[in-house]
C-alpha cells in the first residue's frame, strides 16, 4: 500500500494507526467520517429508488405488454386528444424514441462495459467485476473514461510497463469506441436530430435517475417536433388577412 502513488502513504499511516489503536484512529478521522455519512445516505437512497423506479417500470411494462393491443389504441386515443392531428406522428415519435435511447445509450453503455470488463479480467485487475459494473454505471452517465483512469493507473503501479501500456490503450479503445457507435444506434428511425434526443436522455437521466433517461427524451424530442409545427405555422396577422 505504501508504494502506491499519492494516496498510498497516507493510506499506510492510517492502517498503522488502526492497527495499534482503533478507537484513536476513529476519533482522528471523525471529522471526515461525519462529512461522508450524509453523502452516503444520500447515495445509498438514490440508489434505493431508481431500483425501486426500475422494478416497478418492468412491473406496469409486463402489465402492457399483456395488454398490448389495448394500451395501443388508449396511446391513439391520449395523443390525439393532446396533439390533434398530429398525434398519430408524435406517437411514433415516442416509439422510436424509447428504442433509441434503449439502443443508443444503454445498449452502447453495456458494450462498453463488457469490453471494459474483459480488459479488466485479462489484465488481472483485482475486483474485475465490480470495476465493470460501476463502469457500466459511470458509461450510462456518459463518465465512463472517469473510471477508466484510476484503473490504468492502478494496473501501472501492479504490472509491468508492457502489459499497463496495453491495457492503456485498450481503455482508450473501449472509451473512445462510443463516438462510433453512438452516431451508428442513436437516433436511427427517429424524426429528430440525435443531439436532441442526446440531450433530453442525459437531462433526464440527470433530473429523474433511470427513468429519466426516456422520460427526458421523449419530452424533448416531442417539443422539438411541436416547436417546429409552431414556426411552420403562419403569423396571425397573415390568417385574418
Amino acid at each position: 500500500m505504501e508504494s502506491w502513488p499519492i494516496i498510498g502513504a497516507p493510506l499506510k499511516n492510517v492502517w498503522d494507526l488502526a492497527s495499534k489503536d482503533l478507537t484513536e484512529a476513529a476519533r482522528s478521522l471523525a471529522p471526515q467520517i461525519k462529512a461522508v455519512v450524509p453523502g452516503l445516505f444520500s447515495v445509498s437512497a438514490g440508489i434505493g429508488l431508481t431500483v425501486i423506479q426500475f422494478a416497478l417500470a418492468i412491473a406496469v411494462a409486463g402489465v402492457l405488454l399483456a395488454n398490448a393491443q389495448a394500451a395501443y389504441v388508449a396511446t391513439c386515443t391520449l395523443t390525439n386528444r393532446l396533439f390533434g392531428e398530429r398525434g398519430p406522428e408524435l406517437q411514433q415519435l415516442m416509439g422510436a424514441t424509447i428504442r433509441s435511447v434503449t439502443t443508443g445509450i444503454l445498449g452502447v453503455a453495456l458494450i462498453q462495459a463488457v469490453l471494459a470488463g474483459l480488459g479488466f479480467l485479462v489484465a488481472g485487475l483485482p475486483g474485475a467485476g465490480l470495476w465493470a459494473v460501476v463502469f457500466l454505471v459511470a458509461a450510462v452517465l456518459q463518465v465512463g473514461m472517469l473510471i477508466l483512469i484510476p484503473a490504468v493507473i492502478y494496473m501501472f503501479t501492479i504490472a509491468s510497463a508492457t502489459k499497463a501500456v496495453l491495457f492503456l490503450m485498450w481503455c482508450v479503445f473501449v472509451g473512445l469506441s462510443d463516438n462510433v457507435l453512438k452516431p451508428m444506434l442513436l437516433g436511427r428511425g427517429v424524426a429528430a436530430p440525435i443531439v436532441v434526443v442526446f440531450l433530453g436522455a442525459i437531462g433526464g437521466f440527470v433530473a429523474l435517475g433511470l427513468i429519466g433517461l426516456f422520460v427526458g427524451a421523449i419530452a424533448l424530442s416531442v417539443g422539438y417536433k411541436l416547436f417546429l409545427a409552431w414556426l411552420e405555422q403562419p403569423p396571425l396577422a397573415s390568417q385574418e388577412t
